[in-house]
């Protein structure tokens, strides 16, 4: 898994900041008062005067605050690691090779389209697209976050390479879903992805999905990662 938390060293140092503030001021917030007078300017020993009751427990919840804004700069950089790693994880599931690298995946590595599902080939020698995932019920997270983002209302995905998206035909008939490359030569890698979300007239129900030679297409269904596996891969380094 990639590492895109590029704020992983300021993190660091707040989060150490905050717990070396907190943590002593929510046990003896004495303490913490008479560490901060010593930066103040001579002629303010009046602020090492014991704290009253009040200022005690104004201190503690204010060290309760500065954990509570900790957790939530923590969280938030877990969220943009999983938006990020998620995109890019579910690019590779596509079949997206790492000949570049993006700083936002999901806006840069995975673009989601409209595909009819009346389209016409003209090519003899016809190219098969190997991957479908259907959309429709199952609802995908990660296409909230992806340019271009296709409706949940779409029956089926097909994720191509970027170059070859527009050379897509799909054709739905009774019995199958035919999906196939107008081309005669196969369709190179990329390391950007095409999404091609279509709406069926009928709901694909037991129907194959079929690319040339009525070979069946390879059903995938990418996600986006947990919480706990991103966490895990930040601590870990994977």
């Amino acid at each position: 898994m990639r590492n895109y938390w590029s704020l992983f060293p300021l993190v660091i140092i707040c989060v150490l900041l905050a717990l070396i503030y907190a943590v002593p001021t929510l046990i003896r917030p004495q303490l913490t008062a008479n560490v901060l007078a010593v930066f103040r300017p001579v002629g303010h020993d009046e602020n090492r005067a014991p704290l009253t009751e009040r200022q005690q427990r104004s201190r503690r919840l204010g060290a309760i605050g500065v954990l509570i804004a900790m957790v939530a700069l923590i969280g938030f950089n877990i969220s943009l690691n999983r938006e990020a790693n998620g995109c890019y994880l579910v690019a590779k599931a596509w079949g997206a090779d790492d000949s570049k690298t993006y700083d936002d995946p999901c806006l840069e590595q995975l673009i989601g389209e409209i595909e009819d599902a009346d389209g016409k080939w003209y090519e003899k020698d016809p190219q098969p697209v190997p991957m479908y995932q259907v959309v429709k019920g199952k609802k995908p997270k990660y296409l909230r976050w992806i340019y271009g983002r296709p409706t949940y209302e779409a029956d089926v995905l097909f994720g191509v390479p970027y170059k070859c998206g527009y050379e897509v035909k799909v054709k739905e008939e009774p019995d199958k879903v035919v999906v196939l490359y107008d081309m005669t030569a196969p369709c190179p890698t990329d390391s950007k992805i095409r999404l091609l979300a279509t709406e069926l007239e009928k709901p694909l129900g037991d129907r194959k999905v079929v690319t040339v030679g009525d070979k069946p297409l390879k059903q995938i269904d990418p996600e986006m990662p947990s919480w706990g596996a991103v966490l895990k891969a930040l601590v870990t380094g994977g």
